[in-house]
């Protein structure tokens, strides 16, 4: 049967700005998780404590290195089939199994600019009289976030393009409604139409990170 319908850009606009705002969501409320766990996945893997360390070195192994489509469908049907607890909200359990996965990622590039980190520094500012936490926050971190920057901004940017990935269990974001119109009118554009939202949010990002990287340029590495 044909179609008598056509899809006009307003249309689509409309359309994929309801699953560009899941697409913001998603990527929002990982980098807001994410971000403090990965702080504490990486303190756990740099512990003195050999089981701790393990553990945490082993649980990041397993998730960086198996797909995060693997991991969103474990989280969401996992539950109801070995506990009868199915997860109700779809969006909650792609933000713990993105929250999982990126604070995995995040935890190795925290720990590659710790080590990075002379240990004169630290020496020195034990010397002055300062805390392990002092030394942190005032000398450590600040060198920290301008050496991982480039690596935090790529994963980062990263992230925006995965976040179709919530689709596998029907989450309506950016992607899948693209699919959903060229379904519906048997027109291809829109998938090319959702690439702008990516391209425009990305350019958005790639932006805030070069100034960023302008405004600790102070710190030479």
């Amino acid at each position: 049967m044909p179609f008598t319908t056509t899809l006009t850009f307003g249309e689509a606009t409309v359309a994929l700005l309801t699953g560009f705002g899941n697409t913001v969501l998603i990527f929002l409320l990982t980098l807001l998780f994410a971000l403090p766990l990965g702080l504490i996945v990486c303190a756990c893997s740099m512990s003195k404590f050999k089981p701790l360390k393990y553990l945490a070195k082993t649980f990041v192994w397993i998730i960086r290195g198996t797909p995060l489509l693997l991991q969103i469908i474990v989280i969401f049907y996992v539950p109801g089939l070995l506990f009868n607890a199915p997860f109700k909200q779809r969006m909650v359990a792609v933000v713990i199994a993105f929250t999982i996965n990126y604070a995995c990622y995040f935890s190795e590039i925290y720990r590659g600019g710790i080590m990075s980190i002379e240990k004169g520094q630290y020496e020195a500012g034990y010397v002055l009289g300062m805390t392990r936490m002092q030394v942190f926050f005032k000398i450590v971190l600040p060198q920290m976030i301008k050496r991982i920057l480039a690596p935090m901004s790529n994963e980062i940017i990263t992230l925006v393009k995965d976040t179709s990935l919530a689709q596998v269990i029907s989450i309506g974001e950016l992607v899948k409604k693209a699919y959903e119109l060229q379904n519906q009118y048997v027109v291809i554009w829109p998938l090319f139409y959702a690439g702008v939202f990516y391209l425009i949010f990305n350019g958005g990002l790639t932006l805030l990170f070069g100034y960023a990287e302008r405004k600790l340029s102070y710190y030479k590495v």
